[in-house]
């Protein structure tokens, strides 16, 4: 044994002190019935004795399986992503596997350097939240692993695809409004090459439409879906001849950046301006005022997302399938009835 102490243990250490074949210890780290209890418990044994830690990286070669999924998010400080990545890392650990995680920045040149690195680590798998619409899943990815895409609608008729109705959650957050009474509704948007951010903004579009209240372009002014860029895209708003009296932010960040800078400017929400955002992250619950919003199913997604990917490694053949959830309105403090001049 102290002969042993210096070295590195190995599977024919194991053998040798088992007093079986080298074959044989790998029949029962591979966990095959083809062995006695009595070999196996004297296999455990000699595991335990010499305290034999199997290689992780020959495990995966021979098993063609190295037991950990990729997740690439454009901006890993959003509490959304945050959310969403740590809903993903949990259910995949619960299955036997680790989590590599790659925050891109929304950067599409360090998109491709992480897509790149995920397949020379060879993960099993890869989820994947692309920058923006420009974003190209290349060629060295094409058959080299599988692939979800989440939020992100890429066009990838042959992947599999889940995000949130942002059409819809557009829609319902824009009629909440006007069924307060406001016609003047502003929006903050995302960037304008997310497709969120272009259905989020399609929705708003509708609703006016649907109510027969004009679109007015000096309403809407650009967001990047932070806090401070809302902030100046309030700024914008509230600089205007005829302000509005309610602003759909695109996310739930934007809502805090457009309320905190219309508190700078002396005005009370709801009391003078109504603010409804769109994600439902934690803080929207503990902000002051708690904010309206609308829910995405951040669980759904993130238990949906590893289940369709683990799906896909059992059977690589399955038809693509695009999975469109539904969102709700969730109706708190920073919104009320417009008031009548």
């Amino acid at each position: 044994m102290t002969a042993l102490k210096n070295k590195r243990i190995t599977i024919h250490d194991v053998a040798q002190r088992a007093g079986v074949s080298s074959q044989t210890v790998s029949r029962v780290l591979n966990q095959r019935p083809d062995v006695s209890p009595e070999t196996k418990e004297k296999v455990l044994q000699a595991i335990l004795e010499l305290n034999y830690r199997p290689s992780g990286i020959a495990r995966s070669l021979r098993l063609r399986s190295t037991g950990t999924l990729g997740l690439i998010v454009p901006d890993s400080a959003n509490p959304f992503f945050a959310e969403l990545g740590r809903v993903i890392e949990q259910v995949a650990f619960e299955k036997g596997y680790s989590l590599i995680l790659c925050n891109s920045e929304g950067n599409l040149e360090k998109e491709s350097f992480y897509l790149d690195v995920l397949v020379e680590k060879q993960v099993d798998g890869l989820i994947f939240v692309g920058a923006n619409k420009a974003s190209r899943l290349h060629p060295v990815l094409s058959g080299a692993v599988p692939v979800v895409l989440v939020d992100r609608d890429l066009n990838g008729d042959h992947l599999d695809l889940i995000f949130a109705d942002n059409l819809e959650g557009g829609r319902m957050a824009t009629n909440y409004l006007i069924s307060l009474g406001h016609e003047r509704i502003g929006c903050i948007t995302g960037p304008s090459r997310l497709p969120t951010s272009k259905a989020r903004l399609d929705g708003y579009r509708r609703a006016l439409a649907e109510h027969k209240i004009p679109f007015e372009k000096e309403l809407v002014v650009s967001g990047d879906f932070r806090y401070q860029g809302a902030y100046q895209g309030m700024k914008k708003l509230l600089s205007l001849s005829q302000p509005p009296t309610a602003v759909f932010a695109l996310n739930d960040l934007m809502a805090v950046g457009a309320i905190a800078c219309a508190v700078s400017y002396g005005l009370k929400v709801p009391e003078d301006l109504s603010v409804i955002g769109f994600d439902d992250i934690p803080l929207a619950t503990f902000f002051n005022p708690s904010l309206t919003t609308i829910s995405q199913p951040r669980e759904e997604m993130g238990k949906l997302a590893v289940s369709m990917l683990l799906e896909r490694l059992k059977n690589p053949y399955l038809p693509s399938r695009r999975f469109v959830l539904p969102v709700r309105l969730v109706e708190r403090e920073s919104c009320a009835s417009r008031r009548k001049a």
